[in-house]
């Protein structure tokens, strides 16, 4: 297969994915003991000089990557080997998206003046109720 391309500006050339083929559970039959269906797709994004510094950083924080920065995706959605490793290519590439688009900045808001308000009501009434509970002088 070619290189990934996730967007105009990221490429991920081919070198950079390692694939590996395990058995795969589930439905095969008897092949399922027999045939490595299934794909590991790592990926180093601590290593790769593919990615920009914010899209690392992004993965780095969004997914739950290895102790040594590598993406692990395991395909095994299908019986046959190569739509599995599509699969897995696909998932890469959506995940690799998602993490180039940025984050909006949150904007601090104030607590509306209606909602202070009645707070403060609220805490005043609950003072006179337990005004009332005290000791009726002799």
């Amino acid at each position: 297969m070619s290189a990934l391309i996730v967007s105009p500006r990221i490429v991920i050339p081919e070198d950079e994915l390692d694939e590996s083929f395990i058995r795969s559970a589930g439905p095969g039959g008897q092949n399922v003991n027999k045939v490595a269906s299934a794909v590991q797709l790592r990926f180093d994004v601590a290593g790769s000089p593919s990615l920009p510094e914010p899209v690392r950083a992004a993965l780095a924080a969004r997914e739950r990557l290895t102790r040594e920065g590598v993406l692990v995706i395991t395909a095994r959605r299908f019986r046959e080997q190569e739509k599995n490793r599509a699969d897995a290519r696909a998932r890469l590439v959506e995940i690799i998206r998602r993490a180039a688009v940025p984050r909006r900045a949150r904007h601090k808001t104030k607590v509306p003046r209606a909602s202070k308000a009645k707070r403060l009501e609220s805490k005043k009434h609950r003072g006179r109720v337990k005004q009332q509970r005290g000791r009726i002088p002799d």
